[in-house]
């Protein structure tokens, strides 16, 4: 399931709304997927396998992203399966009171500098 021509348009205003361009290709994935293994967000999402991991690092961090492990028959490693902890909704929600926090004080450091130069 590639990221539709909307898709991408949504991972364009999430990286405008101060997401890094693949945690927001990430996270619009994960939107239309649910649950998914790292080999299929690379695929899909067109990201390689590093920026995948920094990514999931950083969503992790965040607190957006469950991540499971999935036991393979046989020997190797374990299988990350990952998941959204919240609806992209909640994360949308989260960036535009975040970004309108940073808008508020510009606005105030504007006026400030206005007034200290006498344009006010």
């Amino acid at each position: 399931m590639e990221l539709s021509d909307k898709d991408e348009r949504l991972v364009e205003l999430l990286a405008e709304a101060g997401l890094n361009r693949n945690i927001a290709r990430v996270v619009v994935y994960l939107s239309k997927v649910g649950e998914t293994i790292s080999r299929d967000i690379e695929r899909e999402a067109n990201l390689r396998q590093p920026e995948v991991s920094l990514a999931m690092k950083e969503l992790k961090n965040l607190g957006w992203i469950k991540e499971k492990e999935i036991k393979r028959k046989g020997k190797g490693r374990p299988l990350k399966s990952y998941k959204l902890s919240l609806d992209i909704k909640d994360i949308v929600k989260e960036l535009v009171e975040k970004k309108r926090e940073e808008l508020k004080k510009l606005e105030s450091e504007l006026e400030e500098l206005e007034e200290l130069v006498g344009l006010k």
